[in-house]
Protein backbone atom coordinates (compact mmCIF):
# COMPACT_ATOMS: atom_id res chain seq x y z
CA UNK A 1 0.00 0.00 0.00
CA UNK A 2 1.99 3.34 -1.47
CA UNK A 3 -0.43 5.85 0.09
CA UNK A 4 0.83 7.99 3.01
CA UNK A 5 0.86 6.50 6.70
CA UNK A 6 1.03 9.02 9.63
CA UNK A 7 3.74 7.99 12.33
CA UNK A 8 1.18 8.74 14.98
CA UNK A 9 -1.37 6.45 13.14
CA UNK A 10 1.37 3.54 13.54
CA UNK A 11 2.10 4.74 16.91
CA UNK A 12 -1.36 4.69 18.01
CA UNK A 13 -2.89 1.65 16.27
CA UNK A 14 0.51 -1.23 17.41
CA UNK A 15 -0.38 0.91 21.08
CA UNK A 16 -3.47 -1.29 21.15
CA UNK A 17 -1.23 -4.24 22.18
CA UNK A 18 -0.64 -1.88 25.55
CA UNK A 19 -4.15 -1.32 25.77
CA UNK A 20 -4.67 -4.81 26.03
CA UNK A 21 -1.19 -5.40 28.07
CA UNK A 22 -3.10 -2.60 30.78
CA UNK A 23 -6.46 -4.32 30.46
CA UNK A 24 -4.97 -7.50 31.48
CA UNK A 25 -3.37 -5.92 34.39
CA UNK A 26 -6.22 -4.32 35.82
CA UNK A 27 -9.09 -6.45 35.35
CA UNK A 28 -8.28 -9.07 38.31
CA UNK A 29 -7.70 -6.26 41.03
CA UNK A 30 -11.03 -5.46 41.73
CA UNK A 31 -12.76 -9.08 40.58
CA UNK A 32 -10.92 -10.25 43.41
CA UNK A 33 -12.98 -8.43 45.61
CA UNK A 34 -16.31 -9.27 44.30
CA UNK A 35 -18.23 -11.34 45.98
CA UNK A 36 -19.75 -13.15 42.70
CA UNK A 37 -15.83 -14.38 42.03
CA UNK A 38 -15.24 -15.21 45.04
CA UNK A 39 -18.78 -17.39 45.77
CA UNK A 40 -18.04 -19.33 42.42
CA UNK A 41 -14.14 -19.78 42.85
CA UNK A 42 -14.21 -20.68 46.82
CA UNK A 43 -13.19 -17.37 48.05
CA UNK A 44 -9.13 -18.31 47.08
CA UNK A 45 -6.39 -17.70 49.98
CA UNK A 46 -4.02 -15.29 49.40
CA UNK A 47 -1.48 -17.78 47.78
CA UNK A 48 -4.24 -18.95 45.16
CA UNK A 49 -5.03 -15.24 44.57
CA UNK A 50 -0.88 -14.63 43.88
CA UNK A 51 -1.37 -17.89 41.19
CA UNK A 52 -3.97 -16.20 40.04
CA UNK A 53 -2.91 -13.26 39.28
CA UNK A 54 0.54 -14.35 38.31
CA UNK A 55 -0.24 -16.98 36.02
CA UNK A 56 -0.69 -13.85 33.26
CA UNK A 57 2.83 -13.28 34.06
CA UNK A 58 4.84 -16.49 33.41
CA UNK A 59 2.94 -16.71 30.46
CA UNK A 60 3.99 -13.27 29.66
CA UNK A 61 7.55 -14.27 30.51
CA UNK A 62 7.67 -17.18 28.11
CA UNK A 63 6.12 -15.15 25.12
CA UNK A 64 8.59 -12.29 25.20
CA UNK A 65 11.36 -14.79 25.17
CA UNK A 66 9.55 -16.47 21.95
CA UNK A 67 9.08 -12.13 20.64
CA UNK A 68 12.73 -12.49 19.69
CA UNK A 69 12.88 -14.88 17.03
CA UNK A 70 9.50 -14.34 15.73
CA UNK A 71 9.61 -10.72 14.96
CA UNK A 72 13.44 -11.10 13.43
CA UNK A 73 11.98 -13.98 11.16
CA UNK A 74 8.15 -13.27 10.41
CA UNK A 75 8.70 -9.35 10.83
CA UNK A 76 7.73 -7.31 13.43
CA UNK A 77 4.09 -6.93 12.36
CA UNK A 78 3.45 -10.58 11.77
CA UNK A 79 4.37 -11.21 15.25
CA UNK A 80 2.05 -8.11 16.48
CA UNK A 81 -0.47 -9.84 14.86
CA UNK A 82 0.16 -12.99 16.05
CA UNK A 83 0.14 -11.63 19.89
CA UNK A 84 -3.17 -10.12 19.16
CA UNK A 85 -4.89 -13.70 17.75
CA UNK A 86 -3.37 -15.82 20.59
CA UNK A 87 -4.88 -13.03 23.15
CA UNK A 88 -8.41 -13.34 21.94
CA UNK A 89 -8.33 -17.09 22.31
CA UNK A 90 -7.01 -16.80 25.98
CA UNK A 91 -9.84 -14.27 26.72
CA UNK A 92 -12.22 -16.47 25.58
CA UNK A 93 -11.10 -19.10 27.88
CA UNK A 94 -11.38 -16.41 30.56
CA UNK A 95 -14.65 -15.76 30.29
CA UNK A 96 -15.88 -19.20 30.47
CA UNK A 97 -13.83 -20.56 33.18
CA UNK A 98 -15.40 -22.87 35.01
CA UNK A 99 -12.87 -23.59 37.60
CA UNK A 100 -9.92 -22.09 39.04
CA UNK A 101 -7.56 -24.33 36.89
CA UNK A 102 -9.08 -23.12 33.44
CA UNK A 103 -9.12 -19.64 35.11
CA UNK A 104 -4.80 -19.88 35.27
CA UNK A 105 -5.15 -21.41 32.03
CA UNK A 106 -6.76 -18.72 30.40
CA UNK A 107 -4.69 -16.10 32.01
CA UNK A 108 -1.38 -17.93 31.12
CA UNK A 109 -2.81 -18.32 27.27
CA UNK A 110 -2.88 -14.37 27.47
CA UNK A 111 0.56 -13.94 29.29
CA UNK A 112 1.86 -15.79 25.80
CA UNK A 113 0.54 -12.90 24.15
CA UNK A 114 0.63 -10.08 26.24
CA UNK A 115 4.78 -10.94 26.64
CA UNK A 116 5.32 -11.29 22.41
CA UNK A 117 3.11 -7.28 22.81
CA UNK A 118 4.99 -5.97 25.44
CA UNK A 119 8.50 -7.14 23.03
CA UNK A 120 7.10 -6.18 20.21
CA UNK A 121 5.36 -3.19 20.49
CA UNK A 122 7.80 -0.84 21.52
CA UNK A 123 10.91 -1.77 19.18
CA UNK A 124 8.18 -1.33 16.51
CA UNK A 125 7.16 1.81 17.30
CA UNK A 126 11.16 2.65 18.07
CA UNK A 127 12.24 1.62 14.20
CA UNK A 128 9.73 3.48 12.86
CA UNK A 129 9.78 6.35 14.91
CA UNK A 130 12.11 9.57 13.35
CA UNK A 131 14.92 10.53 16.64
CA UNK A 132 13.10 13.77 17.25
CA UNK A 133 10.04 12.01 18.45
CA UNK A 134 10.46 8.33 19.24
CA UNK A 135 10.14 9.20 23.15
CA UNK A 136 6.53 10.42 22.33
CA UNK A 137 5.83 7.80 20.03
CA UNK A 138 6.99 4.83 22.56
CA UNK A 139 5.48 6.59 25.14
CA UNK A 140 2.01 5.86 23.26
CA UNK A 141 2.72 2.20 24.30
CA UNK A 142 2.47 3.34 28.42
CA UNK A 143 -0.06 5.80 27.90
CA UNK A 144 -1.89 2.89 26.11
CA UNK A 145 -1.04 0.66 28.85
CA UNK A 146 -2.94 3.12 31.41
CA UNK A 147 -6.00 3.70 29.72
CA UNK A 148 -6.40 -0.50 29.68
CA UNK A 149 -6.29 -0.07 33.51
CA UNK A 150 -8.11 2.47 33.37
CA UNK A 151 -11.10 1.43 31.01
CA UNK A 152 -10.77 -2.34 33.63
CA UNK A 153 -11.16 -0.60 36.92
CA UNK A 154 -14.11 1.50 35.15
CA UNK A 155 -15.56 -1.69 33.64
CA UNK A 156 -15.14 -3.55 37.20
CA UNK A 157 -16.75 -0.65 38.98
CA UNK A 158 -19.98 -0.92 37.06
CA UNK A 159 -19.78 -4.75 37.52
CA UNK A 160 -19.74 -4.65 40.98
CA UNK A 161 -23.25 -3.66 40.55
CA UNK A 162 -24.19 -6.77 38.99
CA UNK A 163 -25.07 -10.29 40.91
CA UNK A 164 -23.98 -13.69 40.43
CA UNK A 165 -20.90 -14.93 37.93
CA UNK A 166 -21.70 -12.27 35.18
CA UNK A 167 -20.20 -9.96 37.35
CA UNK A 168 -16.86 -11.39 36.87
CA UNK A 169 -17.42 -12.84 33.58
CA UNK A 170 -18.23 -9.35 31.62
CA UNK A 171 -14.94 -8.08 32.60
CA UNK A 172 -13.02 -10.67 31.57
CA UNK A 173 -14.91 -11.48 27.96
CA UNK A 174 -14.50 -7.95 27.12
CA UNK A 175 -11.04 -8.46 26.82
CA UNK A 176 -11.68 -9.66 23.19
CA UNK A 177 -12.80 -6.51 22.05
CA UNK A 178 -9.29 -4.86 21.77
CA UNK A 179 -7.56 -7.47 20.76
CA UNK A 180 -9.72 -8.04 17.98
CA UNK A 181 -9.64 -4.14 16.86
CA UNK A 182 -5.77 -4.66 16.96
CA UNK A 183 -6.17 -8.03 14.82
CA UNK A 184 -7.48 -6.08 11.95
CA UNK A 185 -6.49 -2.81 12.16
CA UNK A 186 -2.43 -4.17 12.11
CA UNK A 187 -3.28 -5.55 8.50
CA UNK A 188 -2.91 -1.86 7.12
CA UNK A 189 0.32 -0.67 8.77
CA UNK A 190 3.46 -1.23 7.37
CA UNK A 191 6.18 -3.45 7.90
CA UNK A 192 9.16 -2.14 10.14
CA UNK A 193 11.67 0.15 7.56
CA UNK A 194 14.82 -1.39 9.14
CA UNK A 195 13.40 -5.16 9.03
CA UNK A 196 12.99 -4.85 5.90
CA UNK A 197 16.62 -3.40 5.19
CA UNK A 198 17.54 -6.25 7.06
CA UNK A 199 16.03 -8.85 4.62
CA UNK A 200 16.98 -7.11 1.51
CA UNK A 201 14.01 -5.21 0.84
CA UNK A 202 15.03 -1.92 0.59
CA UNK A 203 12.62 -0.17 -2.26
CA UNK A 204 10.03 -1.32 0.04
CA UNK A 205 11.60 -0.07 2.73
CA UNK A 206 12.42 3.44 0.93
CA UNK A 207 8.46 3.60 0.46
CA UNK A 208 7.13 2.77 4.11
CA UNK A 209 10.15 5.76 4.63
CA UNK A 210 8.32 7.93 2.15
CA UNK A 211 4.96 7.41 4.31
CA UNK A 212 6.06 7.48 7.82
CA UNK A 213 8.37 10.42 6.77
CA UNK A 214 7.22 12.69 3.76
CA UNK A 215 3.65 11.44 3.24
CA UNK A 216 4.33 9.34 0.85
CA UNK A 217 7.23 11.00 -1.04
CA UNK A 218 9.76 8.28 -1.30
CA UNK A 219 12.05 9.93 -2.98
CA UNK A 220 12.49 13.08 -0.57
CA UNK A 221 15.88 13.76 0.84
CA UNK A 222 15.41 13.07 3.85
CA UNK A 223 14.11 9.79 3.40
CA UNK A 224 16.96 8.78 1.25
CA UNK A 225 19.23 10.03 3.85
CA UNK A 226 17.82 8.07 6.42
CA UNK A 227 17.57 4.75 4.27
CA UNK A 228 21.47 5.26 3.66
CA UNK A 229 22.10 5.36 7.16
CA UNK A 230 19.89 2.28 7.89
CA UNK A 231 21.40 -0.03 5.14
CA UNK A 232 25.06 1.35 6.19
CA UNK A 233 24.79 0.87 9.44
CA UNK A 234 22.88 -3.18 8.61
CA UNK A 235 26.10 -3.69 6.35
CA UNK A 236 28.97 -3.02 9.17
CA UNK A 237 26.84 -5.00 11.86
CA UNK A 238 26.59 -7.69 8.64
CA UNK A 239 30.20 -7.71 8.88
CA UNK A 240 31.35 -7.53 12.16
CA UNK A 241 28.96 -9.40 14.52
CA UNK A 242 26.78 -12.31 14.92
CA UNK A 243 23.02 -11.83 15.63
CA UNK A 244 22.88 -14.76 18.63
CA UNK A 245 22.11 -14.09 22.13
CA UNK A 246 25.98 -14.91 23.14
CA UNK A 247 26.85 -11.44 21.29
CA UNK A 248 24.53 -10.02 24.21
CA UNK A 249 27.04 -10.93 26.90
CA UNK A 250 29.98 -9.46 25.11
CA UNK A 251 31.47 -6.52 24.62
CA UNK A 252 30.48 -4.35 23.28
CA UNK A 253 26.77 -5.07 23.58
CA UNK A 254 27.29 -6.23 27.48
CA UNK A 255 26.41 -2.88 28.99
CA UNK A 256 23.46 -1.95 26.85
CA UNK A 257 22.53 -5.50 27.93
CA UNK A 258 22.97 -5.01 31.57
CA UNK A 259 21.37 -1.49 31.34
CA UNK A 260 18.01 -2.76 29.55
CA UNK A 261 17.83 -5.85 31.70
CA UNK A 262 18.41 -3.51 35.16
CA UNK A 263 15.95 -0.63 33.60
CA UNK A 264 12.88 -3.38 33.19
CA UNK A 265 13.82 -4.84 36.82
CA UNK A 266 13.94 -1.68 38.29
CA UNK A 267 10.40 -0.92 36.52
CA UNK A 268 9.18 -3.44 38.61
CA UNK A 269 10.51 -3.27 41.84
CA UNK A 270 9.35 0.32 42.23
CA UNK A 271 5.98 -1.46 43.38
CA UNK A 272 4.00 0.08 40.68
CA UNK A 273 2.05 -3.37 40.35
CA UNK A 274 1.46 -4.17 43.77
CA UNK A 275 -0.30 -0.45 44.03
CA UNK A 276 -2.03 -0.94 40.69
CA UNK A 277 -3.34 -5.28 41.61
CA UNK A 278 -3.53 -5.12 45.17
CA UNK A 279 -4.54 -1.54 45.52
CA UNK A 280 -8.18 -2.59 46.58
CA UNK A 281 -6.73 -4.78 49.47
CA UNK A 282 -4.69 -1.57 50.79
CA UNK A 283 -8.38 0.85 50.55
CA UNK A 284 -9.56 -1.93 52.52
CA UNK A 285 -6.93 -2.04 55.07
CA UNK A 286 -7.31 1.86 55.52
CA UNK A 287 -11.04 1.98 55.65
CA UNK A 288 -13.25 1.20 53.05
CA UNK A 289 -15.86 -1.04 53.83
CA UNK A 290 -17.98 -1.87 50.65
CA UNK A 291 -16.86 -3.82 46.85
CA UNK A 292 -18.37 0.07 45.57
CA UNK A 293 -16.29 2.90 47.12
CA UNK A 294 -12.70 0.22 46.78
CA UNK A 295 -14.17 -0.10 43.06
CA UNK A 296 -14.33 3.60 42.66
CA UNK A 297 -11.55 4.40 44.20
CA UNK A 298 -9.25 2.36 41.91
CA UNK A 299 -10.74 3.73 39.13
CA UNK A 300 -9.81 7.17 40.48
CA UNK A 301 -6.34 5.34 40.62
CA UNK A 302 -6.93 4.24 36.89
CA UNK A 303 -7.35 7.83 36.14
CA UNK A 304 -4.30 9.41 37.51
CA UNK A 305 -2.17 6.79 36.04
CA UNK A 306 -3.80 7.87 32.53
CA UNK A 307 -3.71 11.80 32.78
CA UNK A 308 -0.16 11.32 34.76
CA UNK A 309 1.47 9.83 31.41
CA UNK A 310 0.58 12.82 29.33
CA UNK A 311 3.13 15.12 30.31
CA UNK A 312 5.78 12.34 29.14
CA UNK A 313 4.50 11.63 25.85
CA UNK A 314 4.33 15.57 25.70
CA UNK A 315 7.85 16.45 26.83
CA UNK A 316 9.66 13.37 26.81
CA UNK A 317 11.85 13.90 24.25
CA UNK A 318 12.42 17.92 25.67
CA UNK A 319 13.28 16.58 28.78
CA UNK A 320 15.08 13.51 28.02
CA UNK A 321 15.09 10.06 29.49
CA UNK A 322 17.46 10.64 31.93
CA UNK A 323 16.69 14.08 34.17
CA UNK A 324 13.03 12.36 33.95
CA UNK A 325 13.66 9.11 35.64
CA UNK A 326 15.96 11.23 38.52
CA UNK A 327 12.94 13.43 39.24
CA UNK A 328 10.51 10.65 38.98
CA UNK A 329 12.30 8.79 41.48
CA UNK A 330 13.03 11.26 43.91
CA UNK A 331 9.29 11.48 44.28
CA UNK A 332 7.94 7.94 44.69
CA UNK A 333 11.11 7.51 47.31
CA UNK A 334 9.32 10.42 49.31
CA UNK A 335 5.54 9.41 48.48
CA UNK A 336 6.47 6.32 49.85
CA UNK A 337 7.61 7.14 53.02
CA UNK A 338 4.51 9.09 53.45
CA UNK A 339 2.26 6.49 52.62
CA UNK A 340 4.38 3.95 55.08
CA UNK A 341 4.26 6.14 57.92
CA UNK A 342 0.41 7.31 57.30
CA UNK A 343 -0.71 3.07 57.23
CA UNK A 344 1.68 2.51 60.54
CA UNK A 345 -0.26 5.69 62.38
CA UNK A 346 -3.50 4.28 60.80
CA UNK A 347 -2.43 0.73 62.43
CA UNK A 348 -1.38 2.33 65.32
CA UNK A 349 -5.10 4.38 65.88
CA UNK A 350 -7.13 1.96 65.00
CA UNK A 351 -6.06 -0.17 67.94
CA UNK A 352 -7.36 2.53 70.23
CA UNK A 353 -11.21 2.19 68.72
CA UNK A 354 -12.53 0.45 72.00
CA UNK A 355 -11.38 2.96 74.36
CA UNK A 356 -13.61 6.57 75.37
CA UNK A 357 -12.68 8.66 72.74
CA UNK A 358 -14.03 6.69 69.81
CA UNK A 359 -15.79 8.70 68.13
CA UNK A 360 -12.94 11.25 67.51
CA UNK A 361 -10.48 8.45 67.11
CA UNK A 362 -13.07 7.45 64.48
CA UNK A 363 -12.30 10.72 62.37
CA UNK A 364 -8.52 11.16 62.65
CA UNK A 365 -8.11 6.89 61.24
CA UNK A 366 -10.50 8.31 58.47
CA UNK A 367 -8.57 11.42 58.01
CA UNK A 368 -5.62 8.57 58.09
CA UNK A 369 -7.28 6.44 55.75
CA UNK A 370 -8.17 9.71 53.02
CA UNK A 371 -4.81 10.85 53.25
CA UNK A 372 -3.41 7.19 52.34
CA UNK A 373 -5.32 6.66 49.47
CA UNK A 374 -4.10 10.11 48.28
CA UNK A 375 -0.36 8.97 48.87
CA UNK A 376 -1.47 5.74 46.69
CA UNK A 377 -2.29 7.99 44.05
CA UNK A 378 0.69 10.82 43.79
CA UNK A 379 3.04 7.42 43.76
CA UNK A 380 1.00 5.89 40.99
CA UNK A 381 1.43 9.81 39.33
CA UNK A 382 4.86 9.93 39.93
CA UNK A 383 5.61 6.44 38.38
CA UNK A 384 3.33 7.63 35.22
CA UNK A 385 5.23 10.22 33.67
CA UNK A 386 8.55 8.45 34.25
CA UNK A 387 9.42 4.55 35.26
CA UNK A 388 6.09 3.96 32.83
CA UNK A 389 6.98 5.46 29.59
CA UNK A 390 10.83 4.95 30.27
CA UNK A 391 11.19 1.02 30.96
CA UNK A 392 9.81 0.68 27.74
CA UNK A 393 11.29 3.42 25.84
CA UNK A 394 15.13 2.97 26.73
CA UNK A 395 15.58 -0.84 26.08
CA UNK A 396 13.83 -0.28 22.65
CA UNK A 397 16.17 1.95 21.47
CA UNK A 398 20.14 1.33 22.42
CA UNK A 399 20.50 -1.94 20.83
CA UNK A 400 21.75 -2.35 17.18
CA UNK A 401 19.44 -3.42 14.31
CA UNK A 402 20.75 -6.95 14.51
CA UNK A 403 19.93 -7.72 18.02
CA UNK A 404 17.25 -5.37 18.99
CA UNK A 405 14.40 -8.20 18.58
CA UNK A 406 16.72 -11.11 20.66
CA UNK A 407 17.51 -7.59 22.84
CA UNK A 408 13.95 -6.73 23.50
CA UNK A 409 12.76 -10.11 24.41
CA UNK A 410 15.69 -10.62 27.06
CA UNK A 411 14.62 -7.74 28.69
CA UNK A 412 11.36 -7.44 28.43
CA UNK A 413 11.38 -11.08 29.70
CA UNK A 414 13.38 -9.65 32.65
CA UNK A 415 10.26 -7.26 33.17
CA UNK A 416 7.97 -10.14 33.54
CA UNK A 417 9.95 -12.50 35.57
CA UNK A 418 10.26 -9.57 37.95
CA UNK A 419 6.49 -8.93 37.54
CA UNK A 420 6.08 -12.50 38.34
CA UNK A 421 7.72 -12.45 41.56
CA UNK A 422 6.09 -8.81 42.25
CA UNK A 423 2.53 -10.28 42.01
CA UNK A 424 3.19 -13.40 43.48
CA UNK A 425 4.44 -12.37 46.54
CA UNK A 426 2.84 -8.78 47.00
CA UNK A 427 -0.44 -10.73 48.99
CA UNK A 428 0.83 -12.21 51.25
CA UNK A 429 3.55 -9.66 51.84
CA UNK A 430 0.68 -7.39 52.21
CA UNK A 431 -0.93 -9.62 55.08
CA UNK A 432 2.46 -9.94 56.69
CA UNK A 433 4.48 -7.14 56.61
CA UNK A 434 1.61 -4.24 55.57
CA UNK A 435 2.91 -0.43 55.66
CA UNK A 436 6.46 -1.89 55.81
CA UNK A 437 6.45 -3.08 52.58
CA UNK A 438 5.78 0.42 51.36
CA UNK A 439 9.25 1.09 53.30
CA UNK A 440 10.94 -1.49 51.54
CA UNK A 441 10.41 -0.09 47.96
CA UNK A 442 11.55 3.15 49.04
CA UNK A 443 14.20 1.70 49.85
CA UNK A 444 14.60 -0.42 46.80
CA UNK A 445 14.39 3.41 45.11
CA UNK A 446 17.29 4.45 46.44
CA UNK A 447 19.09 2.07 44.87
CA UNK A 448 17.36 2.60 41.60
CA UNK A 449 17.87 6.51 42.23
CA UNK A 450 22.12 5.76 42.46
CA UNK A 451 22.14 3.60 39.22
CA UNK A 452 20.57 5.57 37.14
CA UNK A 453 22.62 8.49 38.20
CA UNK A 454 25.54 6.71 37.52
CA UNK A 455 25.05 4.40 34.57
CA UNK A 456 22.34 5.88 32.18
CA UNK A 457 23.53 8.21 29.58
CA UNK A 458 21.17 10.45 27.80
CA UNK A 459 19.25 9.25 24.52
CA UNK A 460 16.62 12.01 23.42
CA UNK A 461 17.65 13.30 19.66
CA UNK A 462 20.08 10.14 18.79
CA UNK A 463 19.18 8.15 15.78
CA UNK A 464 19.01 4.40 16.35
CA UNK A 465 22.15 4.03 14.19
CA UNK A 466 23.75 6.73 16.87
CA UNK A 467 23.26 4.30 19.79
CA UNK A 468 26.43 2.74 19.06
CA UNK A 469 29.00 5.90 19.16
CA UNK A 470 26.63 6.33 22.73
CA UNK A 471 27.72 3.45 24.34
CA UNK A 472 31.69 3.32 23.23
CA UNK A 473 32.19 6.60 25.10
CA UNK A 474 32.44 6.65 28.90
CA UNK A 475 30.00 3.74 31.07
CA UNK A 476 30.01 6.60 33.97
CA UNK A 477 26.94 8.39 32.31
CA UNK A 478 27.02 11.66 34.00
CA UNK A 479 30.52 11.97 32.15
CA UNK A 480 28.98 11.08 29.17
Amino acid sequence: MRYATPKYVVSSVTALGGMLFGYDIGIMSSILQMDGFNKYFDSPSPLATGVIVSSLTIGCFLGSLLSGPLADRFSRKVTIVLGALVCTVGAAVQFGSISRAMLVAGRFVTGLAIGVLSSVVPMYQSEAAPPGSRGRMVSLQQWAITWGIFVAFGIDYGCSYISGARQFRLPLGLQIVPSLVLLFTMAFMPYSPRWLVAHNHTGDAQQVLGRLRAYGHASAPEVTEELRLICQTIRSERQTGASSYWELLRPPNRRRTLLGCGIQFMQQFTGINTLMLYAPTIFRGVGLGSVQSIALCQAINGLVNVSATVPAILWIDRWGRRPTLLVGTVLIIAFYLVLALLMRSHEALAGLGSQHEAVVIHLDARSLGIASICMVYLVVASFAFSWGPCGWLIPSEIFPTHLRAKANSLTTSTNWISNFIVTLTSPMLLQVAGWRLFLAFSIIMVANLVVIYLFLPETKNLSLEEMDALFLSSAWAFKS
